[in-house]
């Protein structure tokens, strides 16, 4: 857990896995389970546990809620005493990506073998609603107001068929605008069609991060295999651009089916003026801060294996995790350039700004 501020130390580190025997006691007890549990470590986990994929804190800073993929679950623990305070089992064998509501009342996660987001009492763990997703649903994203989840699925990582020609084998893939009060989907698009559309064809229905525009008209998100970035116009309903960014020299003749679970880029966020974003460049090693306006970019190579992109609480800085060498970049906006790197625990992926109680800061023994 690190602050903004100076050299961004860290202040303390908790344990998101304090339960760790309980569980393994099932998964071994389990045959099915234990199969999940070391795929996962070889494939997603690449050779790690992923007892971590995503978190966010309560708005009142004194629960962090953790979807903990390798245990099929997500929980909430208390930050001040460590403790687990509910537990919630997926449908399925694996959690992933979450999203919390704007007012912190619910979180929206994705159970990612279970093919169905569900929506927890923030308070509680009890799930409140659901709705259904194409095959291995993945990113969530509350619109500013509350009122609509914008959801994307992204097909079968794990099918050695990446070929164009054998897209289908990938299953359904759709990016879903849902209402948050019914969890009814109002729409479902397929990015790959509408990528057709606008003279791209070939190119992967599977839409991984997002990031989306101030006012919310505009959506850029990534694809499977593409280097570089599309932007979608809700009003128009059509793509309008398409960034390519740069492929690393000794991936360009690389099969598609040794890119990392199909990604080829896997990180985007937007600064807090809307007019710069910051992109992880998994397979070639880079980050880049590129002009929304033009697609001009500049590339920061500060580490190996970039997968996750977040932009900071003030909106001018951007954390991006490096999962190849186990640490986090803080990236200015403005100067285009690593500004500090902070170093942590194995393979990180996920980054995400919270609050905590300013109480349990000030209770913590000076380092």
């Amino acid at each position: 857990m690190i602050l903004p501020g100076g050299e961004w130390p860290r202040v303390a580190r908790l344990d998101i896995i304090p339960d760790i025997d309980e569980r393994m006691l099932e998964i071994y007890s389990n045959p099915v389970r234990l199969g999940y549990f070391l795929a996962i470590r070889e494939l997603v986990g690449e050779g790690n546990d992923q007892f971590v994929d995503d978190m966010f804190s309560s708005n009142d800073g004194r629960l962090l809620i953790v979807s903990r993929p390798s245990l099929a679950d997500v929980v909430a623990i208390d930050i001040a005493r460590g403790e687990i305070v509910w537990r919630f089992v997926v449908d399925g064998q694996r959690s992933d990506h979450m999203a919390i509501s704007p007012d912190g009342t619910q979180v929206a996660v994705s159970a990612s073998t279970g093919n169905v987001v569900h929506i927890l009492d923030m308070e509680t763990g009890e799930e409140v609603g659901r709705f259904e997703s194409g095959d291995s649903p993945h990113e969530n994203n509350y619109s500013a107001d509350g009122e609509l989840i914008y959801h994307a699925s992204i097909g079968l990582v794990y099918t050695p068929a990446d070929d164009p020609s054998a897209d289908s084998s990938k299953g359904e893939r759709y990016f879903q605008i849902v209402d948050a009060k019914t969890n009814e989907i109002l729409e479902r698009i397929d990015m790959g069609q509408k990528l057709d559309e606008a003279g791209y064809p070939n190119m992967s229905s599977a839409v991984r991060p997002m990031a989306l525009s101030p006012d919310e008209r505009y959506v850029y998100f990534q694809v499977s295999f593409f280097h570089g970035f599309v932007e979608y116009d809700f009003k128009r309903d059509r793509v309008t651009r398409v960034a390519r960014l740069p492929i690393a020299d000794e991936i360009k003749d690389m099969p598609e089916e040794q890119y990392l679970l199909d990604s080829a880029h896997h990180g985007i966020a937007m600064n807090g003026a809307g007019t710069r974003l910051c992109v992880a460049g998994t397979m070639s090693d880079y980050a880049a801060i590129v002009s929304r306006k033009s697609f001009r970019h500049k590339r920061i190579e500060t580490g190996e294996k970039p997968y996750w992109s977040t932009t900071s609480a003030n909106g001018r800085h951007c954390y991006v995790s490096w999962s190849g060498t186990d640490s986090i970049s803080v990236i200015s906006y403005r100067k285009r350039k690593e500004i500090a790197q902070i170093p942590v625990g194995d393979h990180p992926q996920r980054v995400r700004t919270g609050k905590v109680r300013r109480s349990w800061l000030e209770a913590i023994p000076e380092p």
